[in-house]
């Protein structure tokens, strides 16, 4: 498997490979059992020990009678022989990512935690195997995924077809339901507070627990910050071009870069005019079969690939040579890159879910923005998530649920320089509602930065202190920017 993933992503999980813990026999925590498992993540190869349990709730909390759920647990046990009383609750992004699976990809980000307190994992109802809101995949959802759906009834009719295979009562599975069952889950494992570690997505499930049960909640972690004003989805066209746009200076900023490549930027949209006239037909191997394939290399497809692998640098690096060679005539490798792109997210994301959170919290604030037509995402995005969510039911949401978040609990908060989803100015506008808070940029990054560099060990030692102001984050100054490939094994020396 390692063979066949590219070098720039071997090089970025190279630190991951050391995540896996020891094999613990079963244990009980609070009211629960718990049993060894082995967490993994699709795509990626690392594993890490766990205990694994559930907890059942009601779907329903006015109806605690009707249709019940249970709710996936890990618990990765801390090192030390007297754990400290308040655990680190860790929250996946998304919407629709499973806690249990994205775990083992930031595990390394958690070794320094881990040697005085246990990690509480919840895979959010929807999610995982906590009730997953699956949608079986279509030639319609396909579209929706790639942001070609066009037509808006497209949408609409594959967020229908999803909701006639559910075993579930979509309004029951907003943000605010996740709280609670959060809360539920300190209550069965009997901890008298919990630290938050919320990634994305789960920055706004971390502010809102804030937000219900500020006694209990000891610390919080932000990385990737979403502010509770903010619709998801809004500015996501805006983003994204803001950070490629930013990466590719990078590239024409550097001698060697820019001889070899001249303005990406400009050979990135020559590439995408071309391929809205004509998309091209392309023979390829399959990156994570081998087999020989052939699939329709589409403007589409090539602004899938811009627009994940601007969330990793380490990714985007790769960016300026697989154009290049695709806009030569040489499509193969950019091809093998988008399927498996689409391979390991389609894996990742529960549609369903991030449905009933965005259709719930979301859809009424969003408004289709002119400007974004002439973007990498154009402007289908918001008009396809308005479309699915006329026939997604709805659930309720609080009515302080978009206000901002103010609380003097000890917070810190983490961005990403480059990062495509959640720029810096969110973790700003965030902070400064947080008087005991303090945010870190890093230089270079994209989104999900709690992995890099020194920031394990600031984090760990915030909440071991429950003090942000106090630590000494100029190890993050030795951070540098990632250099372009110039070549097929990398950059320049």
């Amino acid at each position: 498997m390692m063979r066949r993933i590219p070098f720039a992503i071997r090089l970025a999980l190279l630190p991951l490979l050391f995540a896996a813990g020891p094999t613990y026999a079963a244990r009980t925590l609070g009211t629960l059992q718990f049993e060894p498992c082995t967490l993994s993540a699709p795509g990626l190869p690392v594993t890490v020990a766990a205990q694994c349990s559930s907890l059942e709730v009601p779907e329903d909390r006015d109806r605690p009678q009707a249709r019940r759920i249970r709710l996936a647990l890990a618990w990765i046990p801390t090192d030390a022989r007297q754990p400290q009383p308040d655990p680190v609750f860790m929250l996946a992004g998304g919407p629709g990512q499973s806690a249990l699976q994205s775990f083992p990809s930031v595990a390394a980000a958690f070794g320094d935690i881990l040697r005085q307190r246990n990690v509480i994992l919840v895979d959010q109802r929807g999610t995982g195997g906590s009730n997953p809101l699956t949608c079986r995949d279509t030639e319609d959802s396909k579209a929706v995924r790639e942001d070609e759906a066009g037509n808006p009834e497209v949408a609409r009719h594959a967020a229908a077809q999803c909701l006639n295979e559910l075993a579930a009562d979509p309004r029951f599975y907003t943000t605010s339901d996740a709280v609670t069952d959060l809360e539920a889950v300190r209550r069965a494992i009997g901890a008298p507070q919990i630290n938050l570690v919320g990634v994305s997505y789960g920055t706004r499930v971390a502010q809102e627990y804030l937000r219900r049960y500020p006694a209990t909640a000891r610390t919080v972690v932000l990385d990737g910050v979403v502010p509770p004003g903010l619709a998801l989805g809004s500015e996501h066209a805006r983003n994204l071009e803001t950070a490629v746009n930013a990466q590719f200076a990078r590239c024409a900023a550097e001698p060697a870069c820019a001889k070899r490549y001249g303005a990406p930027r400009q050979g990135l949209d020559d590439l995408l005019a071309r391929l809205r006239r004509a998309p091209q037909q392309v023979r390829f191997r399959d990156p994570l079969t081998n087999e020989p394939r052939e699939a329709t290399l589409t403007a589409g497809t090539v602004s899938g690939v811009v627009r994940l692998y601007a969330y990793a640098p380490q990714l985007f690096a790769m960016l300026p040579l697989s154009l290049a060679e695709a806009s030569a005539g040489r499509p193969e490798a950019f091809m093998a890159q988008a399927t498996m792109i689409e391979s390991l997210v389609g894996e990742q994301i529960t549609h369903g879910l991030e449905l009933s959170v965005i259709c719930s919290e979301d859809a009424d604030l969003l408004r289709p923005d002119p400007l974004d037509k002439d973007t990498l995402m154009g402007a289908a995005f918001v008009d396809a998530i308005k479309a699915q969510c006329a026939a997604w039911p709805r659930g309720r949401m609080p009515a302080d649920f978009h206000q901002p978040v103010r609380s003097s609990r000890p917070a810190l908060l983490f961005s990403g320089e480059f990062d495509p989803a959640t720029p810096p100015r969110y973790g700003e506008q965030v902070a400064r509602n947080l008087p005991n808070g303090r945010h870190l940029v890093l230089r270079g990054q994209g989104h999900n930065v709690m992995a890099v560099g020194c920031a394990p060990r600031l984090m760990a030692q915030f909440v071991a202190r429950a003090d942000a102001r106090s630590l000494d984050a100029k190890c993050l100054d030795q951070l540098i920017y990632t250099p372009a490939f110039t070549g097929a094994y990398g950059w320049e020396p």
